[in-house]
Order: structure tokens, then sequence, then C-alpha cells
């Protein structure tokens, strides 16, 4: 077993330069929100499982660099469950995730994603014993509050895309919830490394059993998607190295703005003010938790990526 290494920077040097990390967060969003753009770009020809695995697959070359790193690992039983435990999570995140943005509009996807934090918090709480104080408790009734006025049942159709992000949400919250407890037993490389080689796997089946030709355009699109979804996890990495988590989790309430604008500009989607204020509804009870645990120096939950990233 092969402990991670101890590679956070001190506080004070994380905080001495906000401004760094609030700009490499606004990039970090761009990019998942070009991940979403280059899945919706793909539509509807191609299952969601398959676009899911190719993906994934067309990822594979992402992790050569991590490879040294996955041959030394150490790993023992228990921590090989939880990769495989974390693979099928994910993998129905992912599924959803696509199958999701092929019916409902962009802002709506994200916005119901923000709520992965909330569920890992929970999640925190029912497995690991953590406390549900009267701030977490009111941040959870206020993301529940965010998501009715997203959703808006009685006052609009529910599709079926909506009730996919909710399962999506939990299914990806509980892969970030193994993730924090991998990360105490392997090196971060090998955790990215084992997640990627593992999902397409999972994948694999559900892809063959739907499968339809693709274009060159297509995978061309898909690649994309692997390509931005690279690079804002490298850009949130950079993120959190400049400043700590108080400072640049509101900035990803940005997010929904790129992606609404996305969805008007390119895919002809209507603007829905309540879709904004849900998501916004939702990101503030985060970032107030954020804030008091970060008071406290308890460790806080990063924000919400795209599944498909």
């Amino acid at each position: 077993m092969t402990a991670a290494p101890d590679t956070a920077r001190p506080p004070a040097a994380a905080a001495a330069r906000p401004v760094a990390g609030v700009l490499w967060m606004i990039l970090t969003g761009l990019c998942f929100v070009a991940v979403t753009a280059s899945v919706k770009m793909v539509g509807t020809e191609v299952p969601a499982p398959q676009s899911a695995f190719l993906r994934y697959a067309l990822g594979l070359v992402f992790l050569i660099p991590m490879w040294p790193a996955m041959r030394a690992a150490r790993l023992d039983r228990g921590t090989w469950v939880l990769f495989g435990l974390r693979g099928v999570c994910h993998s129905a995140a992912v599924i959803l995730w696509f199958y999701a943005m092929t019916r409902i509009p962009i802002a709506d996807v994200t916005a119901l994603n923000y709520l992965n934090p909330i569920y890992v918090m929970l999640l925190a709480v029912l497995f690991l014993g953590e406390r549900l104080g009267p701030w977490r408790i009111g941040a959870v009734g206020v993301a529940f509050l965010g998501t009715l006025v997203i959703v808006r049942p009685g006052f609009r159709e529910i599709d079926v895309g909506h009730i996919a992000m909710l399962f999506t949400a939990a299914a990806m919250a509980g892969s970030y919830f193994m993730a924090k407890l991998l990360s105490g037993r392997a090196r971060p490389q090998v955790v990215v490394f084992m997640l990627s080689a593992i999902v397409p796997v999972v994948l694999l089946p559900y892809a063959v059993a739907v499968w339809v030709p693709v274009s060159w355009e297509q995978l061309g699109w898909l690649f994309l998607t692997a390509c931005f979804a690279t690079a804002g996890h490298y850009t949130m990495t950079l993120a959190f190295t400049a400043a700590p988590l108080t400072v640049t989790q509101p900035v990803t309430f940005l997010q929904l703005v790129w992606a609404t604008l996305l969805g008007v500009v390119v895919f002809g989607e209507a603007a829905d003010g309540f879709v904004m204020l849900g998501g916004a509804m939702i990101i503030a009870a985060i970032s107030v938790v954020t804030w008091r645990e970060a008071r406290r120096k308890r460790p806080v939950t990063p924000p919400p990526d795209a599944p498909g990233a």
C-alpha cells in the first residue's frame, strides 16, 4: 500500500494568490462547459452508453504519464474493492449524465450537478460519523429548495432527463466519497489512473449492446470531450494550489452562466431565470458550509465537475 504524498501547501501560501486561484477556476469552468458542449454536439445519434464508453476509451492516451506511479503502487485487497466500487458508481453517473444531456438544456444539467457536494456531505454523515449540525442541515434544506426551483414540479413538465440528473448527482457523489477514502490509500496519480481504466471496462458491455456506427466527426467531438476534461482537472488542481476553497468555490457559479449562454447562443435553448436562481441557491449553500468548515479547519468537499469529465 502506498501512502499519498503530502503535497498540500500551507494555508498561508495557498491564500497568497487568490486572484490566480479565481482565474484558474474560471478557466476550469470554461473547460467543463466545453465538455458539456462537445457531448451535446454528438447529440442523440450515438446512444449514451456508447458515447460514454468512447469518451473514456479515447481518453486512455492521457494515462501514459501516470503508468510509472501505477507500476510502483502496492495496493491491498480493500483498496482494490474500493477502486471497483468507485468505477461502478462513476460509470452509472456517466451513462445517466450523457443521457440527460440529450434530453434537457445544458443549464439544467449544470445546475443539478451542483448537488454533488450536498450528497457527499450526507454520505460523510452516514458512513464516517461526521456531525450534521445546524449549518449543514440548513445547507441541505436550501439546496433542496434550489432543486425544486430548477425542476418546478407542477409548474412545468418534468423530463426524464431531470430525474436522470438527480441520480447522476447521487452516483457521482458516491464516486467522490470513495475517492476521498482512496486518497489516504494511494497516490493521486494511481487514483486517477484506476478510475480512468476501470470505467471503460464497466461501460463496454453496455456500449456493445446498443452499438451503432459512428462517424469521424462524432469521434472527434468525443476526443475533444476527453481533452477538455483533462485540461479542466489540471486547471482545477492549479486553482486549489493557488487559493483555498473558500475563495474558489463561489466562482463555480460562473459555470452555470457560461452553460446558459452556450445553450442560448449555440443550441437555441431558452434562458431560464429559475434555473439560474436554483443553481445560485445550491452553490450559495455549498459555499457557506465550505467557509464555515474551513474556519474550523475541517476538510471540505471540492466543487463538482461534469461526470463526463
